[in-house]
């Protein structure tokens, strides 16, 4: 998998390497505790919704965000396979807005990602089949999220070139950053 990549870290995203218990069984991973959140980024963090999804590999999922006051903040974390999670900052008026960090995830190296309110949401699978987990405050408002093309030349994700690219309908079609900006349909700072 590609190193851990980071291109001037966004403001407010937390990242935390977990600790894998193993045995003969095989293993427990405390993905989320709230008061060790709370403590790190003094983010209170409720959960309203949880999410699962299962990608082969290749499939791109995202840059998935939302311009309005329904925005999701997510905690995530790869529960079987491996990953290169992104987060993009998509408010308008941040320091780092448009500046993204991608963080190689997996079962074998257990860690996890709080991404705002405002930031963008991606990952690639680089395992035949990944499953990501998702904590997200608020519960999804259908038609208020927003897409960014993840392959949008000018964003310059560092997807990894030896992998398929496999994206939905929705993402293939999506805008660039540019485009949704001139738009003004970014969320503010």
């Amino acid at each position: 998998m590609t190193a851990n990549v980071r291109a001037s870290a966004p403001t407010g995203g937390w990242h935390a390497e977990l600790t894998a218990h193993r045995d003969s069984r095989g293993e427990f991973v405390e993905w989320y505790r709230a008061s060790r959140f709370t403590a790190e980024t003094d983010v209170p963090f409720t959960v309203a919704q949880a999410n699962m999804s299962i990608s082969k590999r290749g499939v791109i999922r995202g840059v998935h965000y939302f311009a309005d006051g329904s925005g999701q903040a997510k905690y995530v974390t790869c529960a079987h396979g491996e990953v290169l999670d992104v987060a993009v900052d998509l408010r308008i008026g941040s320091p780092t807005f448009g500046r993204w960090t991608v963080t190689p995830m997996s079962q074998d190296r257990p860690s996890a990602a709080y991404l705002p309110v405002g930031f963008g949401h991606a990952f690639v699978a680089c395992s035949d089949r990944a499953v990501m987990l998702y904590l997200c405050d608020r519960e999804y408002v259908p038609g208020a999220e927003l897409t960014v093309h993840p392959l949008d030349a000018d964003l310059a994700l560092p997807w990894p070139t030896e992998l398929p690219r496999i994206l939905s309908e929705r993402d293939d079609s999506a805008p660039t950053l540019r485009e949704v900006r001139e738009r003004g349909l970014l969320p503010r700072f």
